[in-house]
């Protein structure tokens, strides 16, 4: 009588089998993982209103200045009371007084100058030789007409339709420019009350205005220069200061500040070299 032998060995695996079990291990893996990263959300989200989120940043100052130039308002009754039985207050409030015109707290009439500053007009082709960043206004090209128009001996300015006082500060961003808070799409006009002729020479002898004037010449930047009777309102901003600090006198003998650069190259540079940021 024979008897059955048992076959004794270890067992091997079929590598079709092992490859087959791993990609379902892997798909399951991904599949949790997609489901853990999208519950209670939405993987496409809409793109922000830009336009409308500028809108209602803008609205949100307005309504904010109002509110300023009421408190403003509510204080100057306020201390003008209190002047009537205090000496000291009444004293502070002749020496507020005396500084708030040139400080631009006050409104003011007067004959000035008003500078329009453009981008050069849309065209199909662009203007042989230039490139994207000649055709646009900068926001040295600003500061330049701001600053020569101080230096001629402007009394009062407004760039578009803000008082602009000593803290104002001139930013661009992209194309379009900040001013106090507000955004601004040129074109870009600077109003300025004061010594009409002085100003005009201020102009003439700034070292940025006449290379943005080749600059108009060569790829059709907008500049306007307009004599009028101005009115402007009292400054209606915050006066509060963040960050601010005393320049210290130079000692005798020192050396005196650069002039302000033309940040601009030369016409010829700009179409060779690379054009400036902003």
């Amino acid at each position: 009588m024979s008897t059955a032998r048992r076959r004794t060995g270890s067992w091997r695996p079929n590598p079709a089998t092992v490859l087959l079990a791993l990609v379902f291990a892997v798909a399951g893996l991904l599949f949790a993982t997609s489901a853990s990263t999208a519950r209670g959300t939405q993987l496409r989200v809409d793109r922000t209103d830009v336009t409308a989120l500028i809108r209602s940043e803008n609205a949100q100052r307005d309504a904010d200045d109002r509110r300023i130039a009421t408190l403003r308002g509510q204080v100057d009754a306020l201390t003008a009371t209190a002047a009537h039985g205090d000496a000291e207050v009444a004293r502070l409030r002749r020496q507020a007084q005396d500084v708030s015109t040139s400080a631009g707290l006050t409104p003011v009439t007067g004959r000035g100058l008003v500078i329009t500053l453009d981008d050069a007009p849309v065209h199909a082709a662009p203007p042989a030789g230039s490139h994207p960043d000649d055709l646009v206004v900068h926001q040295q090209d600003v500061q330049g007409v701001v600053n020569a128009l101080w230096a001629g001996g402007a009394e009062a300015m407004m760039l578009q339709d803000q008082r602009v006082i000593s803290t104002s500060a001139v930013r661009c961003v992209g194309n379009t420019l900040i001013l106090q808070g507000r955004l601004y799409s040129p074109p870009y006009r600077i109003s300025a009350i004061g010594d009409v002729e002085g100003m005009r020479r201020a102009m003439q002898s700034s070292p940025t205005i006449p290379v943005y004037l080749e600059y108009r010449d060569r790829f059709g930047l907008g500049w306007d220069v307009a004599e009028r009777d101005l009115r402007m309102p009292a400054y209606a901003g915050s006066l509060g200061l963040q960050f601010a600090t005393v320049p210290r006198a130079p000692a005798p003998g020192g050396v005196a500040p650069s002039p302000e650069p033309a940040l601009r190259p030369t016409v010829g540079a700009a179409v060779s070299g690379a054009a400036p940021s902003r």
